[in-house]
């Protein structure tokens, strides 16, 4: 695949000319329903008016419209080469969800072992289409596109993979499906869009959860009525879309202290900015905590009456315990989820414990006074949610 070329002087004229570039790219022009458009527009407008981009940030970020907008077209060509895929049964997923960095990424991975779920591998989320056999994926051009992709984000940002590796080839968040419908929270984490953050937080995400959906049937359709195993933390800001459009779904709810969960994902995001923008780094970490802390407890406030609303479909999961004894907790899901824990899964999940892929990276460090609040200035934010399940750290030292 070729670089992506150099941004355009004025982000919010070059509408057209990013449908341009996508369409000589990927070789196709049909982008689907017409609801992406709203969003698009004003994530351009957003990107002049809101960040301070460095020329390196420019190309980046117009490099990520570029494969957004790319992996819908590659979606809707997809679509249209494989009739009938839209005939394919969602049946009964299992779907973790839960503020960022609340155990969400291990869970899905360690679970991801079991040959009895599918789920959305990196590679198919930057290019949808039926997935292929898994012996032809390292000769494929969009694996080894994506292989490329994130090998060179991991060079330039090394200190991201110790605190949420990415692979090509391993499951990953539906996330990077719903961004490709510009409706997403995607956006407003990569770099300054308070502008478009404002009009996202006003959107319906149906489109997106419909997209999402269609997704799931057009990368699924070579494996019918094999069980989908999901994962995104943002689905607790939509969990009544999420039932809405999976009636049936089983949802896996991880719970941490606040106060470690929210700094650790603002450190995340943080670490990508000297790239991305000049200047104003504090004040950008200032406001992305406040943000952060306000968004995920409306959230929770948001999904509690419909998790009451579908109480027997949603499984509460503590951080701390996963993190003491993963496989108690594995025992507790498949009870829930009425799957049998063959020995063969248990010792594959036992070995991936063992080998402990996400700490392979190093430490993830991180210190809540680089963002101007207080670890009880978090707690406050959310409420009762932290009595509600015990969060709230031991004298004598949190809870990990």
């Amino acid at each position: 695949m070729p670089k992506p070329p150099a941004p355009p002087e004025r982000f919010r004229t070059a509408f057209d000319e990013l449908h341009e570039v996508v369409a000589a790219r990927i070789g196709a022009s049909d982008f689907g329903d017409d609801d992406y458009r709203l969003g698009l527009e004003v994530l351009l407008e957003s990107m002049d008016y809101d960040a301070t981009f460095t020329e390196q940030g420019r190309r980046a970020a117009w490099g990520g419209l570029i494969d957004a907008l790319g992996s819908r077209a590659i979606a809707f060509r997809s679509m249209a080469e494989n009739p009938g895929y839209d005939r394919q049964l969602i049946d009964r997923p299992v779907v973790i969800i839960g503020v960022p960095r609340t155990g969400t990424t291990a869970l899905h991975k360690l679970m991801a072992v079991d040959p009895q779920f599918q789920g959305l591998e990196k590679w198919l989320l930057a290019a949808p289409m039926p997935r292929p056999p898994r012996d032809t994926w390292e000769t494929h051009p969009y694996f080894q596109k994506e292989v490329d992709e994130l090998n060179a984000r991991f060079g330039a940002t090394p200190q991201q993979r110790a605190a949420h590796n990415m692979v090509a080839e391993e499951v990953d968040e539906c996330l990077w499906l719903q961004r490709q419908t510009f409706v997403s929270n995607f956006w407003p984490c990569g770099w300054s869009a308070a502008t478009y953050d404002a009009w996202w937080q006003c959107q319906d995400e149906m489109p997106s959860y419909r997209y999402l959906r269609r997704g799931l049937q057009l990368i699924g359709s070579n494996d019918p009525g094999k069980r989908w195993l999901l994962k995104n933390p943002s689905h607790v800001l939509h969990l009544d879309l999420l039932f809405a459009v999976f009636p049936d779904a089983l949802v896996i709810h991880t719970h941490r202290d606040p106060a470690k969960a929210v700094p650790s994902l603002c450190a995340l995001l943080m670490q990508g900015y000297p790239a991305m923008e000049k200047g104003r780094k504090d004040q950008r970490a200032h406001t992305m905590i406040r943000r952060e802390t306000a968004k995920w407890a409306h959230g929770l406030r948001k999904c509690e009456p419909v998790r009451e609303a579908h109480r027997a479909q949603v499984l509460d999961v503590i951080h701390g315990d996963f993190h003491r004894d993963p496989m108690a907790t594995i025992g507790r899901i498949y009870g829930f989820l009425g799957l049998d824990l063959t020995p063969a899964v248990e010792a594959a999940m036992a070995a991936r414990i063992a080998a402990a892929p996400e700490a392979a990276h190093g430490v993830h460090s991180y210190d809540v006074a680089d963002f101007g609040v207080t670890e009880d200035e978090i707690r406050e934010g959310f409420g009762s949610y932290i009595d509600q399940f015990d969060l709230r750290p031991a004298l004598k030292g949190a809870r990990p």
